[in-house]
């Protein structure tokens, strides 16, 4: 059966997303992985991992600032010290991190506190040590002073603190990602939600697709779109055409897409802190049959890899089938990374598990219903300058896996090609397109 894709309002005569559940199980799945190591307890600086413990955001702005942090230990409750004002917006609109006895006390969940904004605090200042000093203390009152910290990420100033305080510090990551490995339900459901509208701005992008548009305009374009439908962050939109296109540069520019040129982008976004990472490559006015010869064998690429992708198969299987790095003009697999790829989605990407021919044959990992990741790959066309993305992303199910990236990508789509009439009338650009997708009987470049 398809994954249920809903509005996103709350309604009351449809269930839709739990919110309320999504917070339990991420935290049950996060008490797990912890109880499964050996750490008492887990220090976060990341925002993916905080929201995941805490169900806390405060804005993307701070989300490279190392300003914040949160702290989980077993068989306790999570701890968020905010910054500024958000600690206290915490303790009036977040009741799931209130655990106070009722006798009139704060919250005791959400906390004022601030890190060492990184670096930017004169060292002298004492905020590494205040930070080092109130994981120490809880630590204590939980009887876990002498079991190993995990730390996700963090600044120098505060490991040295912490360890001056006598705590054991170790790689916390894994607890986290282990925990956030295999999605719940009301997450893939968001995370279908995020790629519906990136759907929506693939419409949108390929109906204004033509020469003489900006890479940098069709990024202003997506963005609009995916604000307007609701998106909570538009991470990036990696726009590249023409020659642009081999080799990938990851980055879009300000170039005027010319006829005849490739173009393929890369759109990713937030949905309730759920992203996407989701590729399609066009061709604008026409294309060569060196780039559609290109795009059949990327997307043959990615064919070959989503029939393979089942619960107990692993990230060995899907690598083996994609084409090694000296086959497509590389040196080795580190020159040739991310291009022939996939990796988890959810509150970040990229997560658990990792495809990849660098790590993945000698490093294999399980697929497991649940999972919900990315593939992508790539191909340079003959021609020496173009070339053909793909990505779709995937959840594996109980029996194979379902596709939840659903603009098309079975064959190259010609955009911006201009037909003035079509059975004797004057057709909008769109129209005229409408007509060629939909009849496509000329075959021509």
């Amino acid at each position: 059966m398809a994954i249920r894709t809903y509005g996103p309002n709350a309604v009351d005569w449809e269930e839709r997303i739990d919110l309320d559940r999504l917070r339990g199980q991420r935290l049950a799945r996060l008490h797990e992985s912890l109880n499964r190591s050996e750490l008492g307890a887990v220090l976060s600086f990341d925002f993916a991992n905080i929201r995941y413990m805490t169900a806390t955001h405060i804005g993307t702005w701070a989300m490279d600032k190392l300003i914040r942090f949160a702290l989980l230990v077993r068989d306790g409750e999570p701890v968020v010290w905010d910054f500024g004002s958000a600690a206290r917006h915490h303790q009036l609109y977040n009741p799931w991190l209130d655990y106070s006895d009722g006798k009139g006390g704060p919250p005791t969940g959400a906390r004022a506190g601030i890190s060492t904004l990184r670096g930017a605090f004169h060292p002298d200042a004492g905020i590494a040590e205040d930070v080092a000093a109130k994981i120490a203390t809880e630590l204590r009152e939980h009887g876990l002073a002498g079991e190993p910290l995990g730390i996700d990420v963090a600044e120098m100033p505060v490991l040295a603190a912490l360890r001056a305080e006598g705590i054991d510090v170790a790689d916390g990551q894994q607890v986290f990602l282990e925990a956030r490995r295999i999605k719940t339900g009301d997450e893939i459901a968001l995370l279908t939600q995020a790629c519906a509208m990136v759907d929506a701005a693939y419409e949108e992008l390929y109906g204004h697709l033509r020469p003489g548009v900006r890479e940098n305009e069709c990024v202003g374009l997506v963005s609009k779109v995916l604000y307007d439908l609701g998106s909570e962050y538009v991470e990036g939109v990696n726009a590249i055409s023409g020659e642009r296109c081999s080799p990938h540069p990851h980055v879009y520019s300000d170039r005027l897409i010319r006829p005849g040129d490739p173009a393929f982008f890369d759109i990713l976004h937030s949905h309730l802190g759920y992203r996407t990472c989701y590729y399609r490559t066009f061709a604008v006015g026409s294309a060569s049959g060196a780039q559609r010869d290109a795009y059949v064998r990327c997307r043959e690429y990615m064919d070959e890899a989503i029939s393979l992708v089942r619960p107990g198969a692993t990230t060995a299987d899907i690598v083996r089938v994609w084409p090694r790095a000296e086959e497509f003009g590389f040196a080795d697999e580190t020159a040739a990374f991310a291009l022939q790829y996939g990796h988890g989605v959810g509150l970040s990407i990229w997560e658990k598990p990792i495809f990849s021919r660098l790590v993945s044959l000698d490093h294999p990992e399980v697929l497991e219903e649940g999972m919900v990741f990315a593939l992508e790959t790539y191909w340079p066309a003959a021609d020496g300058w173009s070339a053909a993305r793909i990505e779709e992303e995937l959840v594996v199910t109980a029996d194979g896996c379902e596709v939840i990236t659903k603009f098309p990508a079975e064959e190259l789509l010609v955009a911006g090609r201009k037909y003035w009439t079509v059975g004797g009338e004057l057709n909008t650009r769109r129209e005229a397109q409408s007509h060629l997708n939909t009849s496509r009987d000329d075959g021509a470049d």
